[in-house]
């Protein structure tokens, strides 16, 4: 997702983020909408690479699986007592579906949701390590994968990858991955930090 930027807040509502397309629009919390910039051409990079290498990963003869980027997914809304200030939504780097039900839903892909993952960028890092980490796991996603830069934001450093725990409501750090992304589920994968960065795809 594109990082915030400091403006005067918007209030969107349930029925004006359902009404209107989901390019007008960011991540909104509690109903306030967040204001977004454009990210740098190396997060930009990655989140290809990623979704590519997801894709790649996918078993075309298994279950019925999709990877968005930028997309939109609505969250639990919040608690409040203010019909105005209800809607959370969230626009992942990445993000990986269970598409066995039908086509993407905003009401109800979180549910269908399998991994999502956040590329860290200075504008966006303490939403990813922080609200974010907490939102998608009360969404019950299973996977979550952050991925952190170095001090200049330029070369990848590592990988966070968090799974629910015993609770289904919360993220443990599974794994840190140093060199490479290495999954077996929900998809196998194994892709290097330098191809994630790679200014050409990897050749199949």
């Amino acid at each position: 997702m594109s990082a915030p930027r400091e403006n005067s807040a918007r209030v969107v509502t349930v029925e004006e983020f359902l009404a209107g397309a989901p390019e007008e629009f960011g991540d909104i919390h509690d109903g306030v909408l967040i204001e977004c910039m454009a990210q740098s051409p190396e997060h930009d990079l990655v989140v290809r690479r990623l979704a590519a290498a997801l894709e790649y990963a996918v078993d075309p003869d298994g279950p019925c699986r999709e990877v968005h980027s930028d997309t939109p997914v609505r969250l639990a809304d919040s608690e409040t007592s203010d019909a105005t200030h209800r809607l959370r939504v969230r626009y992942p780097d990445v993000m990986l579906r269970d598409c066995s039900a039908g086509g993407y839903d905003v009401q109800t892909v979180a549910g269908e949701t399998l991994l999502v993952a956040e590329i860290t960028s200075e504008g966006t890092v303490d939403a990813d390590i922080g609200i974010k980490r907490e939102l998608y796991a009360r969404a019950g996603i299973p996977v979550y994968l952050i991925v952190h830069f170095d001090k200049d934001w330029q070369q990848i450093t590592e990988i966070e990858e968090c799974r629910l725990d015993w609770s289904g409501r919360r993220y443990v750090t599974r794994h840190t991955h140093t060199d490479a992304l290495v999954l077996t589920s929900p998809v196998a994968l194994a892709v290097t930090f330098n191809d994630l960065q790679s200014r050409l795809p990897r050749r199949r």
